[in-house]
């Protein structure tokens, strides 16, 4: 069965990331920096290993979105990115095809353990199974 893992986060924590810390995120340093790349590296190094890892990439940060929605007379609304005060938005996801929902389940168990610096906010990593057909639904 195919997965999409996926991590959370918000304008405010990459803006932390960058070293601007805030009443919602602290400051991450360099090391605190290279610390998560390292362990996401390996996250991503041992799926691929096992087979399970079809796609994983990190996302642009929530500033960068674009929006394309379709206004009251039928043509398109654009608007860029949500800003600071949105919720979380999906900043990274993982396409898995794991032999069980038990299995995937350790996999995002060890994604929520990603070292980050103290006070920083904690997301949970949401699992969502990718339909195989229509049938499905």
């Amino acid at each position: 069965m195919k997965y999409l893992v996926m991590v959370q986060g918000t304008q405010a924590d990459y803006d932390a990331m960058r070293g601007k810390g805030s009443e919602h995120s602290p400051a991450w340093s360099e090391q605190e920096i290279q610390t998560m790349y390292a362990f996401m590296s390996a996250v991503n190094d041992d799926l691929s290993e096992t087979g399970e890892m079809l796609d994983g990439q990190g996302l642009a940060e929530p500033a960068r979105i674009r929006h394309v929605s379709r206004g009251t007379d039928g043509k398109a609304v654009i608007t860029d990115g949500p800003y600071s005060e949105t919720k979380e938005l999906l900043c990274g996801y993982w396409v898995l095809e794991c032999e069980s929902l038990e299995r995937v389940t350790e996999i995002a168990e060890r994604i929520a353990q990603c070292p980050q610096p103290a006070g920083a906010p904690e997301y949970p990593v949401v699992i969502r199974p990718i339909l195989d057909g229509a049938g499905d639904i």
